[in-house]
């Protein structure tokens, strides 16, 4: 083992870790005050949106400069996969919990609240009309009639658009084990464009859901279940297109090799735990 393979690169101190929690404590206030009718609930969102745009590309930009100069060792590499898949693990967790929650909500909840499995006194004393049903956002009927959105509309075009990307950021990496530059090129701004048509419908989606059907996150357990999965699974894919936007122009440069391009792998690991999620989204909450 040489002495650049055994030594692990220690960074200097960097500010950009504190400045994403600032950039994340201000998008979560913003939201949370928005949640109130607030109108500097949107405003703080975007600010906090943009901390966290600027922090990712800058701190990009170190890390870049690092790993090109030749500093990271194959300790370091494999620090990154762990950090990596822990980091990924943690996106799991936090799905996990929304999962859980519309679930519990489902399943146990909205049955309960109308007499069955034994709790009749709830259904009796507090909301004896009520009937088990789902969509359904309550017994008080929160937010007023709302529809849903159809899985087999726009849901259905963006799982094949994910679903496509996935394939394309695969072919992306062939290419680049195979050092076909220009095919790693198109293949990569193909994934990236993919992703902005993802993001375009799902604006397109959420304005439809407010605008007409009066689906919002005001209507009961399943509007609100529904724009924190959707909402938090969109904001993942923005991020997952900054972060292949940076890859692309990397490639570009001609950075990474075939057998030393973990940054390509990472960003590719995160787009593809995006496509699983999403294939969870489109089953539970808008298909069955």
């Amino acid at each position: 083992m040489t002495e650049a393979q055994s030594d692990y690169y220690l960074p200097e101190p960097t500010r950009w870790p504190i400045i994403g929690s600032i950039g994340m404590f201000t998008l979560m206030l913003g939201f949370a005050v928005m949640l109130t009718g607030s109108g500097i609930g949107t405003p703080l969102m975007v600010i906090g949106a943009g901390i966290i745009v600027v922090m990712m590309f800058l701190w990009f930009g170190e890390v870049i400069k690092e790993s090109e100069s030749g500093r990271y060792s194959d300790h370091v590499d494999l620090s990154f996969r762990w950090g990596m898949g822990w980091f990924i693990f943690s996106e799991v967790m936090f799905f996990a919990a929304f999962f859980g929650a519309l679930y519990y909500a489902r399943i146990y909840s909205v049955p309960w609240l109308a007499g069955e499995g034994g709790k009749y006194a709830t259904n009796e004393f507090l909301w004896p009309a009520y009937e088990a049903a789902w969509p359904t956002n309550g017994p008080d009927a929160i937010g007023g009639v709302f529809s849903t959105i159809p899985a087999w509309g726009i849901p259905a075009v963006n799982t094949l658009i994910l679903l496509s990307s996935g394939v394309t950021i695969t072919l992306a990496h062939w290419a680049l084990k195979r050092e076909q530059r220009g095919a790693l090129a198109g293949w990569m701004a193909a994934t990236i464009g993919l992703g902005l048509v993802f993001m375009v419908l799902q604006v397109v989606e959420f304005g439809e859901a407010y605008n007409h059907l009066n689906l919002t996150l005001g209507s009961g357990v399943y509007g609100s279940t529904f724009f924190m999965l959707t909402g938090f699974h969109g904001m993942h894919v923005t991020i997952g297109v900054i972060m292949l936007s940076v890859i692309l122009l990397r490639c570009i440069r001609g950075h990474f090799k075939p057998d030393h391009h973990f940054a390509f792998e990472g960003v590719a690991w995160y787009w593809h735990f995006v496509d699983v999620v999403w294939l969870g989204l489109f089953t539970f909450v808008y298909w069955l």
